[in-house]
């Protein structure tokens, strides 16, 4: 009878390994492109994400592999039971065997038996299978908590897209406002110049002003389509599909929480964290697999079945061992392995105590940019107030006759300067917001920070 079989660290579960961040920048296509124009908000888009971006699907191809790997250990645990038909025929010379009786034929047969048979092999008792399989499970949960934690990355990856898209249409219309005041303040030139009242100068410079607001527009609008392609590839809506963003870039001032409440939260809530709990208990019990390969095993062998000339003439025979194993002398082997586990477990420690940090950096970091463009907001939107009061007295002053337009043509640079950074500066808010809530694991809450909370 064989000995047992030990199992070897090589053989065990590895721990899950988070998708590529390159991933959740794609997605699977589903459905086909429509002449109709798609009103898209930011609960449709999340929600589209959460079925096809590309990142979370990859996670949950993991969950699959893992379940798979915790069977495949579970049935080491299990009896397995086989059963196999087997048909003989045979014929032996017996001179060739060295066998030379007198009165007996040299050759014996032909001659043939039917064996009907079912054989059972099941390792009853070993420590180390039952903690191979106890750390397959920890892997098990970790890759679901792995799926949870890359659902809040799909939210948090949409909703800098969504709110992306809302900036360049927010810069669009700025831009196209400017446009259309630099057209009035080129008339104004043309019509000055023809009445001789101003210089060809001030015409010229009101044209360039004019044209370099157009070439402004015509970036702004490839930027805002392309973003658009990128949101509509992450949410796996057809590329050719026309959408427009239903909802406005919000504004609303964030109610800062007890940092230190936050970044307990955080530390309770997020999945990549529980997952990481998950692969420790996991290296912990693959530590106690390694230790436990050097006590005895035990292991049953049976086999039952019919076998004789045919089915007609048979009779049932039984086969029954039991085996214990007991490790002699493989010193470097368990040593070994004792190694490659325990350095497995202080690694994981190691990188889950850095991903506590690292949590906390996340929320204290979160909270430090929405301090920063909260006040970034408020002061660029005084700015384009007042660099639009500036254009006005430069307009009316020019339109008088009192000053050239060199003056507008300052005011008008300031006005598109103040829009770009206003328009900014509320995207890197809201942004901020978003990361403060993946920061502290309750991304699907999104609607809830954005909105002030």
């Amino acid at each position: 009878m064989p000995a047992f079989s030990q199992i070897s660290l090589g053989s065990q579960q590895s721990a899950p390994t988070p998708p590529p961040a390159s991933s959740y920048q794609g997605g699977v296509t589903k459905g086909t492109a429509t002449q109709d124009t798609l009103s898209l908000t930011l609960d449709d888009a999340v929600q589209r994400g959460l079925q096809n971006n590309l990142g979370l699907l990859l996670s949950n191809t993991q969950i699959t592999s893992a379940r798979g790997e915790r069977l495949q250990d579970l049935q080491k645990l299990l009896p397995s039971v086989d059963g196999n038909i087997k048909e003989a025929y045979q014929q032996v010379d017996l001179a060739a065997e060295g066998l030379r009786i007198p009165g007996v034929p040299t050759v014996i047969g032909p001659f043939g038996y039917t064996d009907l048979r079912a054989n059972l092999s099941w390792t009853v008792f070993s420590l180390n299978s039952i903690k191979t399989y106890l750390a397959s499970k920890h892997y098990f949960e970790a890759s679901k908590l792995s799926a949870e934690d890359a659902k809040q990355m799909v939210i948090l990856t949409i909703g800098n897209a969504y709110l992306k898209v809302l900036a360049d249409e927010a810069q669009i219309d700025a831009t196209q406002a400017q446009v259309e005041t630099s057209k009035v303040s080129l008339d104004q030139a043309v019509s000055n110049h023809a009445a001789g009242t101003a210089p060809r100068l001030d015409q010229l410079r009101a044209q360039v002003d004019y044209q370099s607001l157009q070439q402004q527009l015509i970036v702004a609008k490839n930027t805002a389509e392309k973003d658009k392609l990128a949101l509509a590839h992450i949410i796996g809506l057809p590329l050719a599909q026309k959408f427009e963003v239903a909802d406005k870039a919000p504004y609303a001032a964030f109610d800062q929480p007890d940092v230190q409440t936050a970044i307990k939260q955080a530390l309770d809530t997020r999945k990549d964290r529980q997952a990481s709990t998950e692969i420790t208990k996991a290296n912990q019990d693959e530590r106690k697999a390694a230790t436990y390969d050097r006590l005895p095993t035990v292991k049953a062998d049976a086999d039952y079945g019919d076998i004789g000339v045919n089915v007609r003439s048979s009779h049932g025979t039984v086969d029954a061992t039991g085996t214990l194993t007991i490790p002699i002398f493989k010193e470097m082997q368990f040593r070994g392995e004792a190694q490659v586990a325990q350095a497995q477990l202080d690694q994981q420690l190691a990188q889950q105590s850095d991903l506590d940090a690292q949590i906390e950096a996340d929320v204290r970091d979160a909270l430090l940019d929405i301090a920063s463009s909260q006040q970034q907001v408020e002061v660029s939107k005084s700015n384009v107030d007042l660099s639009e009061q500036e254009l006005s007295d430069a307009q009316q002053r020019y339109k008088a006759g009192v000053s050239d337009n060199l003056a507008v043509s300052d005011a008008q640079r300031s006005v598109a300067e103040a829009n770009s950074q206003y328009v900014n500066s509320l995207y890197q808010h809201n942004v901020a917001k978003l990361n403060l809530a993946r920061a502290m694991g309750v991304a699907q809450n999104y609607k809830q920070f954005l909105g002030g909370k």
